[in-house]
């Protein structure tokens, strides 16, 4: 049991989390997973497998939103699904042979992380402008080739999803950007959303399995995460989008450092 110091510090933890998810749009694992393994020191498939199951209920209230503003596609929430899906229960099946905890699966899982903090990092920083050259160039995909890269798309996603819990947020909608062009961001974006609760679900139903959940810690998250994603979703548009982006990113390029460095040095 956590003491009511452990108590503040974890919902306070969400809190900020919740208000820059709120802010930026961006995934909360992309924050709450590193602060898991790097200030509070859990081991990499606890943190993981705790903010997959977090990811869940954030989500959900998310995709709720965007449900009765009919801002989801769910044809392409099929088809990423339809790859996301399998990909996460192999990368599971994959956990469950290893065996979990082990040096051999830490280092995996705070490789991926890393490299999947540094992809997210680029796409918030570019993600505006990668949507303005999407939307400029009136480049035109055919329906078969979107739908087979948005199932390749899903592939990617469930595997990195799974083992770092990163991946679905910044990254998911900036290819979402570039294989619809045509599509409004608010539905891409509602989209993205609502893809991430079955892969956020089926991948935390999998670590709660592998033991690799902290449910106490989970509570306290959500205790301080639901309002602070609201207080930051109403102080939005009192904030400066691109200085908080920046900021954003090189925060998440300083925490790629601090994972991938030792693997580097090592």
């Amino acid at each position: 049991m956590f003491s009511e110091a452990g108590w503040a510090f974890y919902s306070l933890s969400g809190f900020l989390v919740g208000a820059l998810v709120g802010m930026t749009g961006v995934g909360g694992g992309s924050l709450m997973t590193p602060i898991l393994i790097l200030l509070f020191g859990f081991y990499p498939t606890t943190a993981v497998g705790t903010d997959l199951l977090f990811a869940t209920v954030t989500k959900s209230v998310g995709t709720t939103v965007h449900r009765a503003k009919g801002t989801i596609d769910w044809r392409i929430v099929g088809l990423l699904a339809s790859g996301s899906i399998p990909s996460a229960l192999a990368a599971l099946l994959v956990l469950a042979w290893v065996g979990t905890p082990s040096p051999a699966i830490s280092h995996v899982i705070t490789t991926v992380l890393g490299v999947a903090l540094l992809f997210t990092a680029v796409a918030v920083l570019f993600r505006t402008s990668i949507a303005d050259w999407a939307h400029r160039s009136g480049r035109k995909i055919s329906p078969r080739r979107a739908a087979i890269g948005t199932v390749v798309l899903g592939l990617i996603l469930g595997a990195a999803v799974t083992l770092s819990s990163v991946g679905a947020g910044a990254i998911g909608v900036t290819a979402l950007v570039i294989l619809y062009p045509a599509l409004p961001t608010s539905r891409i974006v509602g989209t993205d959303i609502a893809h991430a609760v079955p892969l956020t679900l089926v991948s935390g139903l999998g670590h709660l399995l592998l033991g690799s959940v902290n449910l106490t810690m989970l509570g306290a998250l959500l205790l301080g995460s639901i309002p602070g994603v609201i207080i930051g979703s109403f102080t939005l548009a009192r904030t400066n989008d691109r200085v908080i982006r920046i900021v954003l990113a090189i925060v998440l390029l300083i925490v790629t450092v601090r994972l991938l460095l030792p693997s580097i040095v090592g």
